[in-house]
């Protein structure tokens, strides 16, 4: 399995990042990859990304959410095998910390190469200082979603 850890500070309280990151289906306007998501229920979502050029389609289900805190997810179904965590510090009442760990199985030996590469790391860490400029220069979340999801 692959793994990449990523952080990046954001100037906005820790309850906007989160209600932000809860809008899934906002996620192509700032994750690079990500075409599309359908949100089917609470803790469902259809996922289709372009990644090298090849686009795939799979299902996410949130495994634990806590307002303010975490969202994990796991993908389901299909070939892709990768989990997730988001988590979110509040460092200041103004200032917040996002942390984005992501697991996977590269497929493939693309995939493999660009892993070994660091590709994913970078792609992560850019669409991270996306999430930074879009949460900051709008300073309001887009919705938020404040259920909580028990492991």
């Amino acid at each position: 399995m692959a793994q990449v850890i990523e952080i990046v500070d954001v100037d906005v309280p820790v309850h906007t990042a989160y209600n932000q990151w809860t809008q899934f289906e906002s996620f192509p306007k700032f994750l690079s990859y990500v075409e599309e998501i359908t949100q089917i229920d609470d803790t469902h979502n259809h996922w289709r990304v372009k990644i090298g050029g090849v686009v795939r389609e799979f299902d996410t289900v949130i495994t634990e959410q806590h307002p303010d805190e975490r969202v994990a997810w796991n993908a389901i179904g299909g070939k892709d095998e990768h989990a997730g965590v988001v988590t979110f510090h509040k460092l200041s009442d103004s200032t917040s910390r996002v942390t984005v760990q992501l697991d996977w199985k590269p497929e493939g030996v693309v995939e493999r190469i660009g892993d070994a590469l660091g590709f994913d790391e970078r792609a992560i860490k850019k669409d991270l200082e996306n999430f930074k400029e879009f949460i900051e220069t709008r300073g309001v979340e887009e919705g938020g979603w404040r259920g909580d999801v028990q492991a």
